[in-house]
């Protein structure tokens, strides 16, 4: 493994249990892999705009149509892709926000899901672009969503598995830190969402 990107989504910098989660997942990868470099994409510091009609006529403009004009409003899209296809491993900071997650998380994937550059229907079905990664979800929540009642309100990792896969990044591990919020789990919930993490 010679790159880790690591993508934190949370707005509560520091104080986020998700950002403390994927700093461990990256730190025991790079226990295991001594020498590797870690490129960081924190997407509320260095947000990606929302898609206007602007990007979209840009992602599905022709090569011979590609304009300044055209080059400028994919430039966010082509920085997004571009990391991802030098990263060999994928940290994904989730906290999760009303159920699923954060609307900055979602803006960085409507720029990653691009035809004819992270998938293709040449062959006629869809097939992902973007293979032989290994992706790790650190989810974070103040309820507990992985089981029980409130699992069928969590819609951030089948959603996360469903659009990432759909590019070829279907080797998906999830660590979770969960129950943030709940008298008697709250006290132990990041040690051991912490403690939890093997890669």
């Amino acid at each position: 493994m010679k790159t880790i990107l690591k993508v934190t989504s949370s707005a509560r910098g520091a104080y986020s249990n998700s950002n403390q989660l994927a700093n461990e997942i990256v730190a025991r990868l790079q226990q295991n892999n001594p020498g590797a470099t870690v490129i960081e994409r924190n997407l509320v510091s260095q947000k990606y705009p929302h898609l206007e009609e602007s990007h979209l006529a840009a992602f599905f403009a022709p090569p011979e149509n590609d304009t300044p004009q055209t080059r400028t409003a994919a430039s966010h899209s082509d920085e997004a892709i571009t990391e991802l296809e030098k990263a060999d491993s994928i940290v994904i900071g989730v906290p999760i926000y009303n159920f699923n997650i954060p609307s900055a998380l979602k803006a960085w994937i409507d720029h990653i899901v691009r035809a004819r550059k992270t998938f293709s229907y040449a062959s006629g079905s869809p097939e992902g672009l973007l293979k032989g990664k290994k992706v790790y979800l650190a989810i974070a929540s103040g309820g507990v969503y992985s089981d029980g009642p409130m699992k069928s309100l969590d819609f951030a990792e089948p959603y996360l598995k469903a659009v990432l896969g759909f590019i070829g990044l279907s080797d998906i591990t999830v660590f979770r830190v969960e129950g943030v919020n709940i008298p008697g789990v709250q006290e132990t919930a990041l040690e051991k969402g912490l403690a939890s993490v093997a890669v």
